[in-house]
């Protein structure tokens, strides 16, 4: 597997974006908002839970792995706080954010391999959701959302197996890693449709009859996101299952390719704590 990288996103999120910024329509743009809201706490909460994991970890190459899965989720929570930032400008409001907190501060109590389990869920959803960005390529979106997210999307796939690999390296096994997935599936539906309902309700849309439609066909249409999403999420518990069953890495490839003008790579970080460096390099141009 080919280095992963950090790079540095080359685009301006303080000129803001439209409201409705994926193609006018405002439930799919304020269900992608909704979860851009929860990154900042997520990434972080993703970062402490693999590099908990290094001590015990001895494979060279797997170690360097998490150390470009720490600079890529670094900047990802970055640039999605400057995101957050338009859409509170716009009137949205994190409102999910004291219950996320709350369940953040209660997992300091767990080990370091069920945070790892609780991690790599997680990461099995935003791998899901990356594979549909990078599908469907969002050509109708708004820039700079659009690069965003698709930037997001190709890092995401890139690294969607460091945490399971890590798991695996510490002795994580399959009952831990099903019984805390059945967990995160329950918190991010809850996350996510209370966050989505919000986010319409504060932008005048919730009772209007076209984004109830929008909802439908996006959801449940020809090619609905939940059949992407319902055989990909039950993927997950199969005993031999591994991340890169679905091996997308073409789709994050032709896109690197395709862009390149769009980010500047800053290189597959050496530093162990690069949460705060990336943090500082990976500012908008």
């Amino acid at each position: 597997m080919a280095a992963i990288e950090v790079r540095r996103l080359n685009i301006d999120l303080s000129q803001g974006f439209p409201r409705h910024w994926l193609g006018g329509d405002a439930f799919r743009s304020q269900l992608f908002n909704a979860l851009s809201m929860s990154f900042p706490l997520g990434e972080q909460f993703f970062i402490d839970s693999v590099r908990a994991a290094q001590a015990q970890i001895s494979d060279p190459q797997l170690l360097e792995d998490i150390r470009g899965f720490i600079g890529q989720e670094a900047t990802h929570r970055h640039l999605h706080a400057q995101y957050n930032e338009q859409l509170f400008k716009q009137g949205l409001k994190y409102v999910m954010e004291p219950w996320v907190k709350r369940r953040l501060k209660a997992s300091a109590h767990l080990s370091v391999r069920s945070n790892l389990a609780v991690t790599m869920a997680y990461e099995h959803f935003t791998a899901i959701f990356a594979d549909v960005v990078l599908r469907d390529k969002l050509e109708n979106a708004a820039e700079p959302a659009k690069s965003l997210w698709q930037w997001h999307a190709v890092e995401e796939t890139e690294h969607k197996s460091v945490a399971f690999d890590a798991y695996r390296a510490i002795g994580g096994g399959y009952k831990l890693r099903v019984g805390w997935y059945v967990y995160v599936w329950l918190m991010f539906l809850i996350d996510v449709i209370c966050q989505t309902g919000n986010n319409l309700y504060r932008d005048g849309q919730l009772f209007k009859p076209r984004t109830w439609f929008s909802a439908i066909g996006y959801l449940l249409g020809k090619k609905g996101l939940l059949w992407d999403l319902i055989p990909q999420g039950f993927s997950y518990l199969r005993p031999g299952f591994t991340p890169w069953d679905q091996d997308n890495g073409e789709l994050a490839s032709n896109w690197l390719h395709a862009n390149r003008d769009t980010y500047r790579v800053l290189g597959a970080t050496k530093d162990p704590d690069i949460a705060s460096a990336a943090k500082k390099t990976a500012t908008t141009a």
